[in-house]
């Protein structure tokens, strides 16, 4: 599996975290968009497209399995995010 492309619109919104929405292409074939770039306690991190839960949470309807290939989101993203304007 490849990224092949990442796009991301920063977000200048004035007392949120959130910072930016990407979109990723994967082998140029399967797209993942609304993914939502957080500044946390801790520094930026992904949060996945999720939908609400019943119970008032939320599940992620799209994610990594493993820490490299959500290593490998993080990296391709935190890149393009640095280059946005």
């Amino acid at each position: 599996m490849k990224i092949t492309s990442v796009t991301v619109r920063k977000i200048d919104k004035e007392n949120s975290r959130m910072k930016g929405i990407a979109s990723v292409l994967i082998d140029d074939c399967f797209a993942v968009h609304d993914i939502r770039i957080i500044d946390g306690d801790n520094g930026l991190f992904i949060a996945m497209p999720s939908k609400p839960t019943p119970a008032g949470g939320h599940r992620d309807v799209a994610h990594p399995i493993d820490r490299e290939t959500r290593k490998m989101f993080e990296d391709a993203i935190f890149e393009e995010y640095n280059k946005a304007e």
